[in-house]
């Protein structure tokens, strides 16, 4: 689902009472845990954890306007997703958290390429995600999607 948004907090005031409770204590996790550098806004309709142009002035290269994404959070139909391009594009970051996923949380892992599924709110692992959210710094985001957009 996408909301029509201008900022974070009305994207939030736009979803049903339980969602809005999760998204906040996500946001609250990605904000107090994100290494500095990043920066919030509306990117895709969510919210968006991204290297702003100031910082990496090529911006995204399936469209150089916009700035690289790096996390992304939404509260979809069935399921609240965080989409993390770290987790996509290292693959030790990738096994850790799937080795690390079962310790936090009980239910099997949902999980695409970047999108992390979340369907049962009461079963999120906010302490994994705290410690996901701290595993890359800017600059290694910008190094690692360089080597990988190169290839």
């Amino acid at each position: 689902m996408q909301y029509k948004a201008t900022n974070p907090e009305e994207y939030i005031e736009q979803l049903p009472p339980d969602r809005q409770t999760i998204i906040k204590k996500l946001r609250a996790i990605i904000l107090k845990n994100i290494p500095n550098g990043f920066q919030e806004q509306m990117s895709y309709g969510m919210l968006g954890y991204v290297v702003p142009h100031s910082k990496y002035p090529k911006g995204y290269h399936c469209n150089p306007e916009l700035p690289l994404p790096f996390i992304n959070l939404a509260s979809q139909k069935n399921y609240v997703a965080l989409y993390h391009s770290g987790i996509y594009a290292d693959t030790k970051l990738h096994d850790w958290f799937i080795r690390e996923y079962p310790t936090y949380c009980k239910r099997k892992l949902d999980m695409g390429k970047s999108c992390i599924r979340f369907k049962y709110m009461e079963d999120i692992p906010f302490d994994l995600l705290e410690k996901l959210v701290t595993k890359m710094t800017v600059d290694q985001w910008i190094a690692l999607y360089e080597k990988n957009v190169k290839r």
